[in-house]
């Protein structure tokens, strides 16, 4: 059970719900925050003046007063009116990430709700009930309203929930768990669906997969160095302090920690008749470099919002209720953009790097398209097609979501950041990035076999036992799919990382 502290949760605890399920609750401190601005929205709703979400309509119906006695059902009638997502269910690890947002967004103390709301949300995450949320229908602007409101369904007893391991109304799940049903108070309803949670949750869970997927392209890129009998010279450390980039030279220094001690490389330093590598070879550092750059700056834009409170209207230290614009998820569509475009391009050049392995007037002495007896077998050769395919497509999916809007709620909402389908792209692009990475390792760690008996390093060596106890070298051809996946697997996995016993960059640096 994680305790977060509102405006200082960090990307380690957040990661932690992403990849573990770790439940989470909010420090005792945040209480006391919670409950001076719960006063505040009850006396509001108890008096003459109209404030927005608390005793009026909402969007282009806020002119409408609504009586004290109808507040209820207001916020209830709010939530089942913005059930409205549909499409594939968002994974539950993903869900879980989202709900663990809106409670720090409420611990915040602006939301002006009643302690039992996050406690319910703490709740759900500790008996692991999580609410069914379709993936489509938010436009990133008045916030996430339709995923949050099937998260908030559950709250009241309604919509759907996945309890161990079986999809049952919202209703019977709290039941099961030994939960109540909470009722909504004045604006809760409103401050549980306005938020920019869903497409937050989406972008971090995108950036935690590239982060580890720059790292492995670290591991790829050094295995295809040897296994083409590529010039560790473009990694000398005097290069790239040259340049400056903190990210460029740390890709370089891990890549020579990587390469330490390989035979391989020491074989071909006198005498070699190639002047030059390709860039795919000599840039790895420059663009994978650059790729870790921005992602660390989209990191700081998620942690900035994943510690913000993102409703509307909010309740102000002053005591006032001001209707703002928070749930504008513009930060996360751009920083969304920011990861897609570092997917896109570290998925690029190890594709180039497949291509030159499997191509003998590249590969210096390697077999065609790395096959054993070429002509009778074809090796890696639509295994490379594959990779080209999966780059491609993410070259199209990094095409930028947050120019697009387009007016929705009779033009009140006339402006908004399309961050939730931005930041949905991202495990499709992961999915495909860890594909080709996984391809670049088959290539790579095959490619070496044929330098045998002359040796990588040791880290090398270890990654390649790893590989080589759960795929066969390619000694002929055969169905390639199974592979593929499996390599694709493990290049997700942080085994590699671990086997090679070197440092590799941080995300938080």
């Amino acid at each position: 059970m994680l305790t977060l502290n509102p405006g200082q949760v960090t990307l380690f605890e957040l990661e932690e719900i992403y990849r573990r399920g770790e439940a989470a609750r909010l420090n005792d401190d945040a209480n006391a925050a919670i409950e001076k601005s719960c006063a505040v929205v009850t006396k509001a709703a108890a008096g003459d003046e109209a404030v927005y979400g608390v005793n009026t309509g909402f969007g282009k119906l806020a002119s409408i007063r609504i009586a004290p006695e109808d507040t209820e059902t207001l916020q209830r009638n709010l939530i089942l009116s913005h059930c409205a997502g549909i499409g594939d269910t968002t994974p539950i690890n993903i869900t879980r990430l989202m709900m663990a947002l809106k409670l720090i967004s409420l611990g915040r103390g602006a939301s002006g709700v009643k302690p039992d709301t996050p406690e319910m949300l703490e709740a759900l995450l500790e008996k692991g009930v999580t609410p069914v949320v379709p993936a489509q229908g938010s436009v990133g602007a008045s916030g996430d309203l339709a995923p949050l409101a099937h998260m908030a369904a559950v709250m009241i007893g309604e919509g759907e929930a996945e309890y161990n391991g079986k999809t049952m109304p919202g209703g019977e799940a709290l039941r099961k768990a030994g939960l109540t049903p909470i009722v909504l108070g004045p604006k809760e309803g409103l401050a549980l669906i306005n938020g920019t949670q869903f497409s937050t949750a989406h972008a971090l869970a995108g950036l935690f997969e590239a982060w580890r997927a720059a790292q492995m392209s670290l591991i790829t890129s050094a295995l295809s160095i040897d296994a083409a009998m590529a010039s560790t010279a473009p990694l000398m450390p005097g290069i790239h302090e040259l340049r400056g980039y903190f990210g460029q030279i740390e890709a370089a220094a891990t890549m020579r920690d990587l390469l330490e001690g390989s035979i391989i490389r020491d074989s071909h330093r006198e005498d070699d008749p190639r002047v030059q590598d390709p860039y795919c070879m000599r840039c790895q550092p420059q663009v994978v470099g650059a790729a870790m750059r921005i992602l660390r700056q989209a990191a700081r834009t998620l942690m900035i919002e994943a510690n913000a409170a993102t409703d509307n209207p909010l309740v102000m230290p002053d005591g006032s209720i001001i209707s703002g614009g928070n749930f504008h998820a513009e930060p996360v569509a751009f920083a969304a953009d920011m990861i897609a475009l570092a997917m896109a391009e570290i998925g690029a050049i190890s594709q180039r790097r497949i291509a030159l392995l499997v191509d003998p007037a590249l590969s210096f002495d390697l077999p065609p398209f790395l096959a054993e007896d070429p002509g009778l077998n074809s090796g890696m050769m639509v295994v490379e097609i594959a990779s080209a395919a999966l780059m491609s497509e993410n070259k199209h999916l990094a095409n930028p979501c947050s120019t697009d809007s387009t007016p929705t709620s009779a033009n009140q909402e006339d402006h908004v950041s399309m961050a939730a389908h931005g930041a949905r792209r991202l495990l499709r692009m992961a999915d495909n990035l860890f594909r080709i990475l996984g391809i670049e390792l088959f290539c790579g760690v095959e490619g070496v076999r044929f330098r045998a008996p002359v040796n990588t390093s040791p880290a090398l060596q270890n990654v390649m036992a790893v590989f080589y106890g759960r795929v066969e070298p390619l000694t002929h051809d055969r169905f390639m799919t199974r592979d593929m996946e499996t390599a694709a697997d493990m290049a997700r996995a942080s085994d590699f990382l671990d086997a090679a016993e070197i440092s590799f960059p941080s995300l938080e640096t």
